[in-house]
């Protein structure tokens, strides 16, 4: 049941509308009030980059615990979630000269000067709510993925470990991104292309740095060991579709003795930092057992355990992780392929990183995604720009042998000044 919440008088011309999306990879930005925001470009991205099971209306607006309308003449009203337990779907539609706002759940309304002030407001409240921070200042960090994708070998992290120090590059953290696992829900065991992750953190340990590793804890692959044996453990219907099948949930309340297994192995065999990825799919079955699954995974890992989240319900994680990725994947590319600005490229990252500049130093640290400065990387002076004004975790992925002397430089003083955790000016 949706109930029509507000009926706001608005200038067609020059009222605009904040929409915040449910994830990481959702778009959230600005829009003319007479507009219909971004849409996903077909099932795939509507299950694995937007809410599941809240579809878009055909016009207008749908904010995933936030929307924010200026309506052009002065002022400004904000429709949002009160804590991170319960995050309304809010909708608006342009009437004539009248934006209608409604939800099926409550939600807290509030008035500001404009958009900017209103979305500082709510992040400041929210954060309290949330029992958000205090926040470190996040570690600089190599990644793996966007060179070498899910066919990284041991040999590979190994020719960039010695490269950081033959070009001096201030990373405290070499993280090992997808492709070391034997398979997308088998945490336990490695590829082939790995000898042991006992020895690789040990090996990164030796040059000063720490271990960091990618997994995605609440999903998996249909022929996973864990699929195979635990069928129970599978949240209803598909998460999504990568890695060449379709991918299923993992309950985070059935599989967190599994859980407990494998962040206990991966503490002992040296790794601190954790990227968290497609997290959204341990929301399917409800915001609680995220939040729940979630915690679990904090008090395995310990407080001194660095936590990003990546593919997250992002009002859903305030409180629980120390920095969030708040955009789709960075790509080589400037533009979506199809069109969609919440798969990879740097349109959507930009959109993203500038639409949620406000929650760095408010929720978490702000991850815009990483640096990749090499020569085929198209307009990647404008994407070392966004970075370097908001992006809060700094991190590179390129193979450090393919930068030319510009993307070398650029990447170096991008990983040299790394912004305090503390919110940024107004975007």
């Amino acid at each position: 049941m949706v109930d029509e919440i507000a009926r706001l008088d608005v200038d067609p011309v020059h009222a605009r509308v904040y929409e915040h999306g449910w994830q990481s990879w959702s778009p959230s930005t600005t829009y003319p009030a007479d507009a219909t925001s971004w849409r996903a470009s077909g099932d795939l991205s509507a299950r694995q980059h937007y809410r599941i099971g809240r579809p878009q209306p055909p016009h207008g607006f749908q904010g995933e615990g936030l929307l924010v309308v200026d309506d052009g003449a002065g002022t400004t009203t904000c429709f949002a979630a009160e804590s991170p337990d319960r995050i309304p779907s809010v909708t608006a539609r342009l009437d004539g000269g009248t934006l209608v706002v409604a939800s099926g759940e409550p939600v807290a309304v509030t008035t500001a000067p404009d958009i900017a002030t209103a979305l500082t407001d709510f992040g400041d409240r929210f954060a309290a709510a949330a029992g958000a921070g205090p926040f470190r200042t996040p570690p600089t960090v190599w990644c793996s993925w966007y060179h070498y994708f899910t066919r990284v070998t041991e040999a590979d992290v190994v020719e960039n470990l010695d490269a950081l120090d033959e070009a001096g590059l201030p990373v405290e953290v070499v993280q090992i991104d997808d492709g070391w696992q034997s398979k997308v829900g088998d945490w336990l065991t490695v590829s082939d292309r790995f000898e042991s992750l006992r020895g690789i953190a040990s090996r990164i340990a030796a040059t000063g740095r720490r271990a960091g590793i990618w997994l995605a804890p609440f999903l998996t692959l249909p022929d996973s060991a864990l699929a195979r044996r635990h069928p129970d453990w599978l949240l209803p219907g598909a998460a999504g579709h990568n890695w060449g099948a379709e991918t299923r949930g993992v309950d985070p309340y059935a599989a967190s003795g599994y859980l407990t297994d494998v962040f206990t192995m991966l503490r002992e065999a040296g790794f601190d930092y954790f990227k968290l990825d497609f997290l959204y799919a341990g929301a399917i079955g409800g915001i609680g057992a995220y939040r729940d699954g979630m915690a679990h995974i904090r008090r395995v890992v310990g407080d001194d355990a660095y936590l990003l989240a990546c593919g997250a319900p992002v009002l859903p994680s305030v409180g629980l992780c120390d920095a969030m990725r708040i955009g789709p994947d960075i790509a080589t590319r400037y533009a979506p392929r199809d069109g969609d600005p919440s798969t990879p490229s740097q349109q959507g990252a930009v959109m993203n990183t500038l639409g949620r500049a406000w929650q760095h130093g408010r929720f978490w640290v702000n991850d815009s995604d990483c640096v990749v400065a090499r020569p085929a990387v198209e307009r990647r002076e404008e994407w070392a720009d966004v970075v370097e004004r908001f992006g809060g975790l700094r991190s590179a992925s390129d193979r450090i042998a393919d930068l030319d002397d510009w993307g070398l430089e650029t990447t170096r003083r991008l990983l040299t000044h790394v912004p305090a955790p503390t919110p940024f000016p107004s975007a």
